[in-house]
């Protein structure tokens, strides 16, 4: 998203147009789901994804035919082989619904600021669009220090019940799409060793924060991660006080022995941290999990501990090891972490 509102932004700012296509719903098998976007430009290319082949085609004409009106739309298109007119002939056997936002110019300072929002993910941001079939656009920004920002679409009141990490479009004559754009939280990756060294570009490339925490001074160097947005040298026995998980953060505990490992997780259990993982074997865990239980933690906050970490997809290198990690930390965000 940080590179698709950036390309918008350097659209515009030479006087051109372009068309913003989401997908606000789904049914069935969709290629991408609710939140996937694209960016059309004049000159027919595009930046982002929403799914590719066939439906991204037919999405990419949609817009170009839009553009010289500036006038915005709401399709659905169906991607199973029925012989209808809208058909796609996919096999997938769904059907998507996309919002087309035609952009001019003075659209200018509402990407500039989504963009900014996305290259410095500080707080919670969400894009608020009204979908006015055949009229121009009508898009805004709201975040708790900013309001709601470039828009009169809706009240403020009205507009909270509909901040959530999904995507909500409420129907109607002018219907409103509300999501999110930035999730402010961070990944706190403690260990900066070989699985740390690939798991943090990783995270990245998927749109994560990242934060390298070690307490060897030739692990916790910048240089090492030079994707992350802070690398720390830190005593696992006494975690700083900048290192106060909220409920938007995810910790990962894979440091150099089983005695740092108790003590990180000793010290985010009470945290309301959306995901806390340890890596290791199921011994290990095991082991683990009897000595925190003897610290006085409960069973139910010793089930909030995934380990061994990460989804099991039968690797075993670093490289693989972090793939697995990563999966599970979007299954999380997304909501659909497996039990």
């Amino acid at each position: 998203m940080k590179e698709l509102f950036s390309a918008l932004a350097r659209e515009l700012a030479q006087g051109r147009g372009a068309v913003l296509c989401g997908i606000v719903s789904s049914a069935g098998s969709t290629p991408r789901g609710p939140g996937a976007h694209m960016a059309v430009f004049t000159d027919g290319s595009c930046a982002g994804t929403i799914g590719g082949g066939a439906l991204e085609a037919r999405v990419r004409e949609t817009a170009l035919a839009l553009l010289p009106g500036g006038a915005g739309a709401l399709r659905t298109f169906r991607l199973a082989p029925t012989g209808a007119l809208d058909d796609l002939g996919m096999v997938c056997g769904g059907e998507a619904t996309v919002y087309f936002q035609c952009l001019d110019p003075s659209a200018l300072p509402l990407v500039q600021a989504a963009a900014e929002a996305l290259a410095r993910p500080v707080r919670d941001v969400w894009l608020v669009t009204l979908l006015r079939e055949g009229e121009g656009w009508d898009m805004g920004l709201y975040d708790s220090v900013h309001g709601l920002r470039f828009t009169q679409a809706v009240s403020q009141e009205a507009l909270r019940p509909l901040l959530s990490d999904r995507c909500q479009l409420r129907p109607g004559e002018a219907g409103l799409t509300v999501e999110p754009l930035v999730r402010a939280g961070s990944v706190y990756l403690f260990g900066g060793g070989h699985v740390g060294a690939e798991l943090c570009p990783l995270l990245c490339r998927v749109g994560f924060r990242v934060t390298i925490c070690d307490d060897r001074p030739d692990f916790a160097r910048p240089e090492r991660f030079p994707q992350a947005e802070r690398v720390l040298l830190v005593d696992y026995r006494s975690l700083p006080p900048s290192l106060a998980l909220t409920e938007r953060d995810y910790a990962a505990v894979m440091t150099a022995g089983h005695q740092g490992d108790l003590e990180v997780l000793r010290q985010v259990l009470p945290s309301p941290a959306a995901y806390i993982g340890c890596i290791g074997s199921r011994r290990k865990a095991a082991v683990l999990r009897e000595r925190l239980a003897s610290l006085g933690f409960s069973p139910a906050e010793l089930d909030r501990v995934h380990s061994p970490i990460g989804l099991p997809i039968g690797g075993d290198t670093p490289a693989e090891i972090a793939v697995s990690i990563a999966a599970q930390l979007i299954a999380c965000r997304a909501g659909r972490l497996p039990l």
